[in-house]
């Protein structure tokens, strides 16, 4: 008698890979809403970082006024 070789043993399992050889993600179709959401997203993110850009160019700006007023009564 031959030992019987189970199907399961014999399959090999390889884990499940996030990125393919080529570096990219694997590709996921999105429903409209989860792309509309994406959109939303991406932009409330933009509009947070200019936000912040703005924020620091209107300090550096504000120390540049008060460099002229020192400048101005010299």
């Amino acid at each position: 008698m031959t030992p019987r070789k189970d199907a399961e043993s014999s399959v090999s399992i390889r884990p499940v890979q996030t990125i393919s050889e080529n570096g990219r993600k694997p590709w996921k179709k999105k429903t409209p809403i989860e792309i509309v959401l994406d959109q939303a997203k991406k932009l409330r993110e933009e509009i947070a970082a200019a936000e912040e850009d703005l924020k620091q160019k209107r300090k550096q700006l504000e120390k540049f006024e008060q460099a002229c007023k020192i400048f101005e009564t010299s």
